[in-house]
């Protein structure tokens, strides 16, 4: 079982299209990026709420409309888009099983409920570090590494993919 939600592998996907090869922002609707993407359109058009809520991309006015990133790619982090979408998740719930022992009377004894759970630290820590990393990348990050793999030709093939939608449309 996945601790995230395919949302989130879906709304990180869909904020590194908004960013083209240069690094610059670009606008396309849900409909294009799920298009793109072959991903449901229903179900990124509910990331997509999410993530403008999250005030990670705003909508545009115009023929069809869009989104466009809310601030520079450099400044939206993984993240960002994980708490967006799937909301603060704590990885471990301790029930505090070190105090309800058979061996011991009701109450637990002292000792058994002093400090914090060692197996409470142990996945405190995993989490605060999970975050971290999650905040060391951003949708830039991923962008231009995307690009930097792909054949030269991906830049071009994506700007013709949209506008020709955008004129058939």
């Amino acid at each position: 079982m996945a601790f995230y939600s395919s949302g989130v592998e879906y709304g990180i996907h869909s904020l590194m299209c908004l960013v083209d090869s240069k690094g610059d922002g670009r606008e396309m609707s849900v409909r294009e990026i799920a298009e793109l993407q072959n991903v449901p359109y229903d179900y990124l058009a509910k990331i997509f709420t999410k993530l403008s809520k999250a005030q990670l991309v705003e909508s545009t006015e115009g023929k069809g409309g869009g989104f466009r990133l809310a601030k520079p790619a450099d400044q939206i982090t993984v993240l960002d888009i994980v708490a967006a979408i799937d909301g603060e998740k704590s990885i471990f719930d301790c029930k505090e099983i070190r105090q309800r022992m058979a061996i011991f009377d009701e109450p637990a004894p002292a000792w058994a409920c002093e400090g914090i759970c060692g197996v409470r630290h142990v996945m405190q820590v995993a989490q605060q570090r999970m975050e971290e990393a999650l905040a060391q990348h951003t949708v830039l990050d991923l962008a231009r590494r995307m690009f930097r793999k792909a054949p030269e030709a991906l830049p071009i093939q994506i700007e013709e993919w949209i506008g020709n939608r955008r004129k058939d449309a």
